[in-house]
């Protein structure tokens, strides 16, 4: 059972309607409170966020980390803090089972620790099975919410400080954005940047439109001033967040696609690179290849998600394009952008899939040659349509495939790995190499790594590289002094 906290509470008067600022007049609340803890306590309060998924729940973790700081928690590397939240994910279900796993771990933490609050959010708490095992199984957990209602994180702290009871706040769905709220970059010189949010395509396989709810686009003057604010301090580098980049601004007031927004973003003065995902093929314009053939700042790398080589099972899968029509696309961008680097997400073991299909996919990854893929093996989503299908396949035949699967990727990948040595590219530096101080490590326009020697204060500028040599998956290079 949760222990209320013992606090004097705030009487709270004429509590705004409009957000953000309802949110800023809770974090006045909260840090009021975590004085108070603080004082009992005799030391600040310190806090911890756990981050499973995607670059989306990076970027939503960053929030999080925005708004503790904000109301005075310091953060720490260990989990025996005095507010851990999990941001966790449901792609697959084993993620689900590491959340179970850990919360045992806290809750002896919290035996030991009366300041200690944990909250759980994101996609895995849309699940109503889930939050029934919490308040079930979990009840020292003190605060539950989901993807829709992050924005209001500080007014859910209030709410459970002041509570003797688990705070759940699920919505189903929502058209409601907010922004402009304290965020905590983990890098100072690049960010991603939310242009969307959910998902309408319903793959057969997946969860993600039930838990991230249906498509909503940012007005495109929130999504620029924002780009405009980061690059004021100090990001020169953008990755542009969505489950399907590709159809933003369908839902609008006034229709805007995705080409026309990189459009408006590459006039954004003091940025120097843009970047993009998740990328649904079906969704990718002969338009968005145009504006990519003839930007400055896009970035020479496109992740395309193929799935399955198989047109049949790609029609179970519910993806809406077969392969013809991949490779039509493959070989439009190809056309456009000739130093262009591919990347792609592969599915092996889909319910159905025959010898014959898994072929297909082998086919379109040697024709395509990817610089690289994610592998999967198909696991069953409860919850998808994919779970009930009939004729799951073998887990030897699919562990097999997916054996053949890798080594060709790995394959290709290590004779494309090379291809720039000899040239002088820009390398924006990321960080002080973790295995030799004396080099620094960045990324190319095209994503892959580049070590050189260098220091500090090169990290979050942007160099001229000679790239001399390719050790596998990976560049050493020198700053061209020319």
């Amino acid at each position: 059972m949760k222990k209320k906290l013992e606090l004097n509470i705030i009487d709270k008067k004429q509590i705004p309607e409009v957000e953000p600022e309802r949110q800023y007049y809770f974090m006045d609340i909260a840090k009021a409170y975590v004085k108070q803890l603080a004082e009992r306590k005799g030391s600040p309060l310190t806090f911890h966020v756990t981050t499973f998924g995607c670059q989306m729940n990076a970027r939503d973790s960053e929030k999080l980390v925005g708004i503790l700081e904000h109301i005075g928690y310091v953060e720490t590397e260990t989990e025996n803090a005095d507010f851990v939240i999990y941001n966790t994910c449901t792609v697959r279900e084993n993620a689900n089972n590491k959340v179970y796993g850990r919360l045992g771990v806290l809750q002896s933490y919290k035996k030991k620790n009366p300041h200690m609050m944990i909250g759980l959010c994101g996609c895995m708490m849309q699940e109503p099975t889930v939050v029934e095992k919490l308040k079930e199984s979990y009840r020292f957990v003190d605060l539950i919410f989901g993807t829709h209602n992050i924005y209001k994180f500080a007014e859910l702290i209030v709410t459970s400080m002041e509570s003797n009871s688990m705070t759940i706040d699920i919505w189903k769905d929502t058209d409601k954005i907010v922004e402009d709220l304290p965020v905590e970059r983990k890098y100072s010189f690049k960010s991603g940047v939310n242009i969307m949010f959910g998902c309408n395509n319903f793959c057969s396989y997946c969860i993600v439109p039930y838990v991230r709810g249906r498509e909503r686009s940012r007005e495109p003057k929130e999504i620029i001033r924002e780009i405009e604010h980061l690059v004021a301090d100090g990001v020169v580098e953008v990755m542009l967040l969505g489950q399907n980049v590709n159809s933003y601004g369908k839902n609008l007031e006034h229709p805007m696609s995705f080409a026309q927004l990189l459009q408006e973003i590459e006039k954004i003065e003091g940025l120097e690179r843009i970047r993009f995902m998740t990328s649904h093929p079906k969704d990718l314009s002969d338009e968005l290849i145009e504006v990519m053939k003839h930007s400055k700042k896009i970035c020479k790398h496109l992740h395309l998600p193929l799935q399955s080589g198989s047109s049949r099972i790609l029609k179970i899968m519910n993806r809406h394009y077969d392969k013809e029509h991949y490779l039509e696309l493959v070989d439009k961008i190809r056309t456009a952008v000739p130093d262009i680097a591919l990347t792609t997400d592969i599915i092996v073991g889909f319910p159905g899939e025959t010898e014959e299909d898994f072929e297909e996919t082998m086919d379109v990854v040697r024709r395509v040659r990817y610089d690289s893929a994610f592998t999967f093996i198909y696991s069953k989503r409860t919850g998808t349509p994919a779970a009930a299908m009939e004729e799951q396949v073998a887990e030897d035949v699919v562990k097999e495939r997916f054996d053949r699967l890798l080594k060709e990727v790995q394959r290709i990948s290590a004779e494309k790995a090379g291809t720039l040595t000899g040239q002088t590219l820009p390398v924006l530096i990321e960080e002080i190499n973790e295995h030799d101080a004396s080099l620094v490590t960045g990324r190319l326009g095209n994503n892959s790594v580049v070590h050189l020697p260098g220091n500090a204060d090169m990290i979050g500028r942007i160099f001229p590289v000679r790239l001399e040599e390719c050790r596998g998956f990976y560049y050493v290079g020198k700053v061209d002094e020319a």
